[in-house]
């Protein structure tokens, strides 16, 4: 395929994938796989860049954009639920219009939509435009993940694998760290318009490289896609507000899990029942894929869980800048990379990766254990280490199981199972970043109160709380910093227990390793099991 000809079908689409790769032979063999691996990758970190990117310049878009501080975290909102929403119709919009038009609509989506948002000057306008930038976004991953996956042989996708999952696991690490750079140096907006140079070269080298699946006329199960539509923005929209709305004590909470419930229930008996269901029933019978759906879940809340607590802990509790904060969170990423790097030997010498992955659960278990014994007196070189660990777990984790969801899945699927996976991990972040926020406050508040009840005669000696009124303005200032030591300590308590629930989740997950299947032949597909 390193012909001429071999090189036009690549650009233009007409190589066709079979239902199996064969030894030593990629399903869309392409003429500069190294480049075009250089495009794919430069598109998925573009796109996971931006969903943390943008969190660390919301106090600067909240005077620019004259909006308030509960308006401002649409601008977030709007961008997950766009994103989550999308991502299910990924795999029949590929058939229908060729993965490679949808991968090259997506990127140009991409990039104009970021241009917008630096361009806003109002909430509205910014909301709309991170709804169509996350619309977008939600065909990227899926997409990137085929393309490697196709265009590799057999005995090169796991290494694939690793090099996709490094941009995956990187990704959300380096954004607040881009981000509070590209703030404090130029200007909010430049969060957006770093895009563009960026988007412009992806898309010229998939211009020029990208091979497309062949179209395949598919009915669209509108029901099906209605119902996962409104059940995913609801539940999303329910995860994000709830703490903010005090959860099920507000009417909009109890009406949005009431119809995240509802809608999801009918879209799970329509995929059972129904005629031409939105996802093929093939998928379903894929025990490895449908595992590592569960699987991603804790991915989604371990991982993103944990990026949601440690910035605003180590500024608000031990005082470190945005970018000490993102030097010290560096070493997570790095452990993701270094055993990234070991997953794909051990793939290529025929090691069982079941056990890789229950290892790496085991080690990110323990660094979150570790991190339960944290204190507000530590250095921070256990904060180093014990993000360097849970970083080499995480690495074990993410591509061997990537590699056996789709090692027994059959080449049509994968577009399909690429995007239900994502959505997976979408929601399982939503679920983790709403679960810790809301214990965090929680456990504030209880923490507060009870070490408030020390602050008496009785507890203190020498000293009467009481007697401070009498100092005036001096004692108010006194019981200020006594106060904001207790709130400070309840902090530190708050966030230890957020660590414990993570570690219990993590070890709980560990005994799923035993549903995966050791990867054999990918399976034909079943056309009586694809519904259409």
């Amino acid at each position: 395929m390193a012909t001429a000809s071999g090189k036009a079908s690549g650009a233009r689409g007409s190589a066709a994938p079979r239902p199996a790769d064969h030894e030593g032979q990629a399903a869309l063999p392409v003429t500069n796989r190294g480049l075009l691996t250089l495009g794919v990758m430069m598109a998925t970190l573009m796109q996971i860049l931006d969903t943390t990117i943008a969190n660390v310049a919301l106090p600067h878009m909240e005077s620019a954009l004259n909006a308030t501080a509960d308006t401002i975290t649409w601008v977030l909102t709007s961008y997950i639920v766009a994103t989550a929403i999308a991502i299910p119709i990924t795999g029949w919009l590929a058939d229908r219009v060729g993965s490679r038009n949808l991968f090259l609509i997506a990127v140009v989506g991409f990039v104009a939509s970021s241009a917008l948002c630096g361009m806003a000057t109002s909430l509205t306008e910014m909301v709309a435009f991170r709804a169509l930038q996350g619309i977008s976004a939600a065909f990227i991953n899926p997409l990137s993940q085929t393309v490697m996956l196709d265009i590799n042989p057999p005995e090169k996708q796991a290494r694939a694998m690793s090099i996709w999952g490094m941009g995956i696991m990187v990704g959300p690490i380096l954004g607040p760290v881009l981000g509070g750079w590209l703030t404090e140096n130029f200007n909010w907006r430049w969060v957006f318009y770093v895009n563009l140079p960026v988007g412009i070269v992806t898309f010229l080298i998939l211009w020029l490289l990208l091979p497309s699946r062949p179209k395949r006329q598919r009915s669209f199960d509108l029901f099906g896609f209605s119902m996962l539509a409104l059940g995913v923005s609801a539940l999303q929209l329910m995860l994000d507000r709830g703490q903010q709305q005090d959860w099920f004590s507000s009417p909009e909470i109890v009406i949005e899990a009431l119809t995240a419930f509802t809608a999801l229930w009918i879209f799970v008996v329509h995929m059972a029942l129904g005629k031409n269901p939105m996802f093929e029933r093939g998928l379903w019978k894929n025990r490895n894929l449908v595992t590592a759906i569960a699987f991603m879940q804790v991915i989604g809340v371990v991982m993103m869980a944990v990026m949601a607590l440690l910035p605003p802990m180590l500024q608000n509790l031990y005082g470190y800048s945005v970018l000490d904060t993102g030097i010290l969170l560096m070493p997570r990423g790095i452990g993701v990379l270094l055993t990234m790097v070991v997953s794909a030997q051990l793939t290529q010498r025929g090691v069982d990766l079941r056990w890789v992955v229950g290892i790496g659960l085991a080690i990110a278990a323990v660094s979150l254990w570790d991190m339960t014994h944290w204190s507000l007196d530590m250095g921070s070189h256990l904060i180093i280490v014990s993000g360097l660990i849970q970083g080499l777990g995480l690495g074990l984790v993410f591509m061997p199981l990537n590699n056996l969801a789709f090692a027994t899945l059959p080449a049509e699927y994968r577009t399909e199972g690429a995007s239900l996976l994502n959505l997976s991990r979408s929601v399982g972040a939503s679920i983790g970043i709403s679960l810790v926020t809301t214990m965090l406050a929680r456990n504030m508040q209880v923490s507060h109160a009870d070490l408030a009840q020390f602050i008496n005669p009785q507890s203190l000696d020498s000293f009467d709380p009481s007697m401070l009124e009498t100092f005036g303005s001096m004692g108010s200032a006194v019981m200020g910093m006594v106060n904001a030591e207790v709130t400070r300590q309840a902090a530190m308590i708050a966030y230890l227990n957020d660590f414990w629930a993570m570690m219990i989740i993590t070890a709980v997950s560990i005994p799923l390793v035993l549903l995966l299947q050791k990867p054999g032949k990918p399976m034909k597909a079943d056309p009586a099991a694809a519904g259409h």
